[in-house]
């Protein structure tokens, strides 16, 4: 060991472990070290002494922030910096791999498809960065990672805060940032205020290189190297490779202009134009690049020729170039068929659009999972993305070439929509009903559960919450996020009960996740034309003016448009079919507005379904039958409340069981069928109430807890009550012997969201949902030693299970929304026989938190709740250039 590294390793001992020297760079050493608080593997790059000693460890370490802040999957993320010792440093990942440049000593040159792959993803990375204003400013070989099939750009921004701490004394370290064959001609030539297309340049060196097998400009010295790069043309790629595709060749040639005027405007155009076989560059652009400059020198003849020619040709083009007035695009509206096989499902936000309007990516159904569409605009049909089974919440990345999205309840995933296995981004709970992906790379998502807002980083880590919930303002739940182009806040939904009508818009601030109400609506979406859009409880479209900077309303509200379909499942509404492009295309669905109509049916084993009193139809939530069949117990909701109902069967009257608090749900009987217990909210937190099922008497409080109380259930025999308690990422299951204890029996307490649980008519079973895999499945315990044993009972997804009354079957919904009965056999221990699809569930209410249907007596029927809400029975809407009709009628 060194002195220098040993000296490192002491000034580093309390955080990192030096393990050994990786090797040299233009600016730093890097070493490769273990993070012990983290216990990870990590490069440990130190500065050179000489650049420390201009810098200051203050300043470098206050620029580099600005690093600290870019998350994507193409860019090397920063972990740490700071000064120890006299030493600047900073760390990032250790990746296991090789550089662009080892992988180019090795093989010289690269196929043309895996040369466009690495520079589109690097471009991908550039252009992120780049709407950020982080400008890398040393794009070559050597800091492009190549780790698992994908690039990985590093130091990103590390020249930038070089530059900024050093201010005018760079030339007392003898360095240059840049390296000299990737440098732009405005980095050669030292211009100080360096744009995106500085980087594109380089980027297009790097290219070059990979296809040509070196750059474009070699010289005997760096002032060589400079002098060519500022002025000489670099040689058409074609002439040394070519295989090379003509719209590589222009999109390589466009970038290298020496003009940065002339070159692409951003990455993302760069990257566009080599995916684009029809790309060409203009005829004189063409031909200056396809053959050498004209050698000829003018004559004075010639020179005098082109002015009077020059003057004519500029009086003739005044009259076509002049500027014209602005016509005001036309606003288009049609409506987008969905063939069969390949429409809308799922139960929460369910519809994306790209930034540029190009495509829609929605949830769809094939080969009996629900999974990822994309429909490119100018197409019939959508392909399913591969990888995507089990989908819900789609949302796209600001660029439009990832899109995120939900497996079951814990799993977030990002894809891309160029190709390639998904990503998964966290395995803890962060939501489902919806998510927005922010400009500061950062993916913001409702949590599932009556729970705020989260966020997680899109390269992975874990979830944070992000706002916090006003209880004294009665709020119980934020959802729906919509992150502003600025990255200065975060539009969503806050709900003040389970219904519609009672909800805001509000903004969070991304700096604080402090929150204000901007306005009554139940779903809003930031346009880029300036103005907030959102959707009433009665299916109106609104827009305002909406000023992002100061994250307020402008102007008055105007009514757009009406007829948006407002859907729910259980009662409770969930995101609209409503999304709007960055360029202005707007795009939602119509319908009635009718939300979770359901009428209350007996169900057959054979899927045979028989309305328990014809006519009866209402906002249902929840149900559960008495244990001998006679009554009915509901929670019915309202414009303003849910309150608890009782049924006398068959068809006889309804009365009402509970009259105080907005939030009365979750039903469930005592074994002798004389009282109901069930969830209320009417003390602000959710405590277990019970009421005699007559109305005799008044509710009173079965059970206060610290955490909120979600559910109970009851063993057949009256002693054990099972509760579910806690929201949000975990929610745990427990028991009490009623009259015995006072303090809860733990059952089954993890990092994951364990729901629904249903004990055996013997007691001797406890069956449950939980998603420790990532996906909601139905496992089975011995009860009360639930620690003794588990049993996986599903395979591809499962929710509600419920015991037959005889204890010999167990039933359950599974990840086809079919209901299925399992054989259980007798004996020491759980034993499984057969599995059987009885009939599609689809129909039916459903719910992720609770059980929406019981099992008669006998065993034979179901009581359900069927979906007469109609949520696809409208028309998807598209509106084109919806942006010129928001101007016209809100205003600016």
């Amino acid at each position: 060991m060194t002195e220098i590294t040993s000296k490192l390793s002491t000034a580093l001992a309390d955080r990192y472990k030096i393990e050994r020297h990786l090797g040299e760079g233009g600016m730093a050493t890097v070493y490769l070290a273990e993070d012990l608080k983290h216990k990870r593997k990590v490069a440990v790059k130190v500065l050179r002494p000489e650049l420390a000693a201009v810098l200051g460890a203050e300043r470098f370490v206050q620029e580099i922030t600005t690093t600290a802040n870019l998350q994507h999957p193409h860019i090397l993320p920063l972990f740490d910096s700071g000064e120890a010792d006299g030493f600047l440093y900073y760390v990032m990942p250790y990746i296991e791999g090789e550089t662009l440049r080892d992988k180019l000593n090795r093989e010289s040159q690269l196929s043309i498809d895996e040369a466009v792959k690495i520079t589109t993803e690097v471009a991908d990375a550039l252009d992120y960065a780049h709407r950020a204003s982080v400008i890398h400013r040393d794009i070559k070989p050597e800091n492009i990672l190549l780790h698992d099939g994908r690039a990985m750009v590093a130091d990103f921004g590390i020249a930038l805060a070089v530059s900024a701490a050093a201010g005018g004394r760079m030339t007392e370290t003898g360095l240059s940032l840049g390296t000299p064959h990737y440098m732009s001609p405005e980095q050669a030539t030292a211009e100080k205020d360096l744009t995106n297309r500085s980087d594109i340049y380089s980027l297009g060196t790097v290219l070059y290189e990979l296809l040509a097998g070196a750059p474009p400009h070699l010289g005997g010295s760096a002032q060589q190297i400079i002098m060519k790069i500022v002025t000489d043309e670099a040689r058409p790629i074609t002439e040394l490779r070519k295989s090379v595709p003509p719209h590589v060749a222009a999109a390589t040639a466009k970038s290298l202009e020496k003009l940065a005027a002339d070159r692409f405007e951003s990455a993302a155009k760069f990257a566009e134009a080599l995916m684009n076989p029809a790309f060409t560059l203009p005829t004189t652009q063409a031909a200056t690049v396809a053959g050498a400059p004209a050698s000829e020198p003018w004559t004075r003849l010639s020179v005098l020729g082109w002015s009077v020619a020059a003057v004519a040709i500029i009086v003739a083009l005044w009259g076509w170039l002049r500027p014209q007035p602005e016509v005001p695009k036309r606003v288009l509206r049609y409506s987008i068929a969905l063939p069969e096989g390949e429409a809308l499902v799922s139960r929460f936000a369910r519809l994306a659009i790209s930034p540029n309007g190009s495509r829609l990516v929605y949830i769809g159904e094939s080969d009996g999972a629900r999974r990822l569409w994309v429909r490119p605009r100018d197409q019939l049909h959508a392909t399913p993305l591969a990888g995507t089974e089990g989908a819900d919440a789609p949302f796209l990345s600001p660029d439009g070439d990832r899109v995120g999205f939900f497996i079951g309840r814990s799993i977030l995933r990002v894809a891309s929509l160029r190709g390639g296995p998904p990503v998964t981004v966290t395995d803890s709970l962060v939501g489902v009903a919806g998510a927005s992906w922010g400009p500061d790379g950062f993916l913001y998502s409702d949590g599932s559960g009556f729970v705020p807002l989260v966020r997680v980083a899109a390269t992975g880590g874990v979830p944070q919450w992000f706002t916090t919930l006003d209880s004294a303002q009665g709020e119980i739940d934020h959802v729906w996020p919509d992150a502003l182009p600025n990255g200065k806040g975060v539009i969503f939904t806050v709900r003040h009960g389970l219904n519609s009508e009672l909800a805001d818009i509000a903004v969070a601030e991304v700096a604080t996740g402090t929150h204000k109400i901007l306005v009554r609506g139940v779903y809003a979406r930031y346009a880029a034309s300036g103005h907030l859009v959102y959707v009433t409880a009665d299916g109106t479209l609104m827009g305002q003016p909406f000023d992002q900077d100061a994250l307020e309303l402008r102007g008055e509200a105007t009514a757009l448009l009406d007829g948006v379909a407002l859907r729910s499942t259980g009662g409770t509404l969930v995101a609209p079919d409503l999304t709007v492009s960055v360029t202005g295309t707007l795009m939602y669905s119509t319908g009635a507005g009718v939300r979770d109509s359901a009428a209350v049916v007996w169900v057959t084993r054979d899927g045979t379904a028989e309305e328990v009193d014809p006519g009866w139809i209402d906002r249902f939530q929840e149900l559960a039958l008495s244990r001998d069949g006679a009554q009915l117990a509901v929670s019915i909701a309202t414009s303003e409340e849910s309150q608890i109902w009782i049924k006398q069967l068959n068809r006889g009257p309804l009365s009402k069981l509970t009259f105080d608090g907005v939030v009365n749900i979750r039903p469930s009987w005592t074994p002798d069928g004389r009282s109901v217990a069930f969830v209320s909210g009417r003390f602000s937190a959710r405590d277990l109430f019970v009421r005699r099922a007559d109305g005799t008497a008044l509710a009173e409080v079965l059970r206060d807890e610290e955490r909120q109380l979600q559910e109970v259930r009851y063993s057949d025999d009256g002693e054990w009550m099972v509760y579910r308690i806690g929201a949000g990422p975990t929610s745990d299951l427990h028991a009490l012997r009623v009259g015995v204890d006072s303090a809860l029996v733990e059952l089954v307490a993890t990092e994951h969201q364990e729901t629904e649980p249903a004990l055996s008519p013997d007691s001797r079973w406890l069956a449950y949902v939980s998603d420790e895999t990532g996906r909601s499945e139905i496992y089975v315990r011995p009860f009360p030693n639930a620690a003794e044993g588990k049993w996986q009972v599903s395979t591809d997804g499962g929710t509600e299970p419920a015991w037959a009354h005889s204890g010999r079957e167990l039933f359950y919904r599974n990840g086809r929304d079919e209901l299925v009965r399992v054989e259980v056999l007798r004996g020491a221990t759980f034993v499984t026989g057969d599995q059987q699809v009885l009939f599609s569930a689809r129909e039916y209410l459903s719910s992720l938190f609770y059980r929406m249907y019981d099992v008669t007596p006998d065993d034979q029927r179901f009581v359900m709740l069927r979906n007469l809400g109609g949520e696809d029975a409208g028309e998807l809407i598209v509106v084109e250039n919806f942006f010129e009709e928001l101007k016209a009628k809100v205003g600016n």
